[in-house]
């Protein structure tokens, strides 16, 4: 799949969905994040980002989460056969019979501002791998800031410093969080500005189309599945 094609957002809300369903899973078998953090052998912190649908840690880490919750049958089915195609001679590429399909449409919670949030996060991962690729954007974003602090609303100050820090220091983790804090830096941010407009708009465009939801067919021979927006009913 081209990076013109992926759909940053759908992404970013399927890792958010299996962080929130970890975090229930825990909680529902009387697990604390001192004692899963110590079934698991990671930090605490490396699993509250696996909670919180953090992309930063390893796939190895989210399956050892996994396994230790007991949805090890969810991994069997990504990686065993059964979502493979038949072999052209067999007797099932042979039968009649339409090959199964599993749809599942997707939606962000549009009640508590989870979409614009979303759509703000997305923004922001993308913008701090193109700065991470380009040192030289946040330089740019730096002196975006600086104006801002002199021609900008006062009550934005405070956070505009802390920016200019994370710039300087590089502390992205402090504006990707899903903490309250984290979403009022990114309300203020200057990396935004640096994204150019195709990222821009193709991100707006994804999250438009989650908020009628997106539904997701798959079936087998078509590993990467369908992904459609549709229409509300």
């Amino acid at each position: 799949m081209t990076a013109s094609k992926k759909n940053l957002i759908l992404e970013r809300q399927l890792l958010l969905q299996l962080g929130d369903r970890l975090k229930r899973l825990r909680k529902a078998q009387g697990l604390g994040t001192v004692e899963m953090a110590a079934h698991v052998g990671i930090t605490r912190n490396t699993l509250r980002a696996v909670e919180a649908g953090d992309p930063s840690p390893a796939l190895g880490t989210y399956l050892r989460v996994m396994s230790i919750l007991g949805i090890s049958g969810d991994l069997a089915l990504l990686a065993g056969d059964t979502l493979q195609p038949a072999p052209a001679d067999s007797a099932a590429a042979r039968s009649r019979r339409a090959a199964p399909v599993v749809q599942v449409r997707v939606f962000a919670d549009q009640t508590r501002h989870q979409l614009q949030d979303l759509q703000s996060l997305t923004l922001h991962e993308e913008a701090v791998r193109l700065v991470k690729s380009n040192p030289a954007l946040a330089e740019q974003a730096q002196d975006t800031v600086q104006r801002w602090l002199v021609t900008g609303d006062s009550r934005s100050a405070i956070l505009w410093r802390e920016w200019a820090d994370i710039l300087r220091a590089k502390t992205w983790r402090k504006a990707l969080g899903r903490t309250r804090h984290a979403q009022q830096l990114r309300q203020t941010s200057p990396l935004v500005t640096i994204l150019p407009e195709e990222i821009r708009q193709r991100i707006l465009q994804q999250a438009s189309e989650l908020k009628s939801g997106i539904q997701i067919s798959a079936m087998p021979g078509t590993p990467q599945g369908d992904v459609t927006p549709k229409e509300p009913p």
